[in-house]
């Protein structure tokens, strides 16, 4: 019985901090493989500028979903701004629809900025929102 009380279960919290660690880094191996196998031409294209900003934010989003908050159960939960990300979806696609239909070069360009900036502003949005709650 004292090899029960050296090795104690692991806390809750551990656990899912353990999830967290799993899925940024898969996030993070997403991101290396966009990364590796992308010419060097590519980047020069304003639509991997959209892919990494959207990485980027799916690994902010799925932290905040695999975060282990108590503020969560009482209803102060932190969320992206909904309507922005919905924004930044649709000039992602304007911008990919662009490029696909050889329209003009500054469409791409508007539009994919357009998303970037969108996620840029909904993942600002949540770490303004975290760090304020954590005051």
């Amino acid at each position: 019985m004292p090899d029960a009380a050296a090795n104690p279960p692991p806390e809750p919290e551990s656990q899912s901090r353990r999830w967290t660690v799993v899925a940024a880094g898969l996030l993070l191996l997403a991101l290396a493989l966009v990364v590796i196998y992308t010419s060097r031409a590519a980047f020069y294209s304003p639509l991997a500028l959209v892919v990494v900003a959207a990485i980027g934010l799916a690994a902010l989003l799925l932290q905040l979903r695999l975060r282990n908050d108590p503020d969560a159960l009482a209803g102060t939960q932190v969320r992206a701004p909904l309507w922005l990300n919905v924004l930044g979806i649709i000039f992602a696609i304007a911008a990919v629809v662009a490029d696909l239909s050889h329209l003009s070069a500054n469409l791409v360009l508007v539009a994919a900025l357009g998303a970037v900036v969108c996620f840029a502003v909904s993942g600002t949005a949540v770490l303004h929102a975290l760090r304020r709650k954590k005051n």
